[in-house]
Parts: C-alpha cells; structure tokens; sequence
C-alpha cells in the first residue's frame, strides 16, 4: 500500500490557503493605503513649516501668495532650503502650497480632509 495524499486532502489544503489569503490581502491593502495617506499628510506638514518659515524670514502676513515655483525651487526646498528634499506624494499627486496662513493641499482628495498643522503648546 502507497503512503500518499488523496486528492480531497491536498483539495482541502488548497482551500485553507485560499481562505487565508482573501482574509490577509485586504488588510494589507489597507494598511498601504493608510500608510500612504500618512506619509502625504506629513508631506503637507513640512510644506506648511517651509511656507511659515518663508513667512516670518521675509515678514510677510497671512494671505500673502507663496513665490510661484515655491515646491521646486532649490532656495525653499533642497540642501540649502527650509526642508532637504522636495516631498513627493506617495499616491503620485501633486501638491499646492496655497496662500500663507491657508492649508497646503494634495490633488489626491482623501489626504486633504484630517489635515492640521501642528500648532506649539502656549
């Protein structure tokens, strides 16, 4: 007599997996997508500190419009500017710095909503 896996054994194994893998997939899923709605809203954190830094380095007041280029330009963002390295959205949208004293905001919409600056205790 052969020792050996039937059929229904390694079929039921099969299934087993199969289970597993519909019940992980959407959770890491979403994990990515929370991951990466994180990473944007700290994207648009250090974007509002380099716009508040430019604001009181050159005393400008709230509504002043932000220089144009202001997220590509080497004097704001890169080695020598108010943040290293130019942030870069993780969902591949684009970001618009917005007037002082206003939000930055992403093109991709959901990372717009909970967004706050974070403001020092008094």
């Amino acid at each position: 007599m052969k020792k050996g896996f039937t059929l229904v054994e390694i079929m039921i194994v099969v299934a087993i997996i199969g289970i597993l893998i519909a019940i992980a997939v959407p959770g890491f899923l979403r994990a990515r997508e929370n991951s990466r709605g994180q990473a944007c809203q700290e994207n648009l954190t250090k974007i509002d500190s380099a716009k508040e830094q430019w604001a009181i380095e050159f005393k400008v007041s709230n509504g002043t419009a932000v220089p144009s280029g202001f997220l590509t330009n080497a004097n704001y963002f890169g080695a020598n500017g108010y943040v290293k390295k130019t942030p870069i959205c993780p969902s591949s949208g684009t970001y618009t710095p917005n007037a002082i004293g206003t939000d930055p905001v992403c093109s991709i919409a959901s990372t717009n909503a909970p967004f706050t600056p974070h403001v020092m205790p008094e």
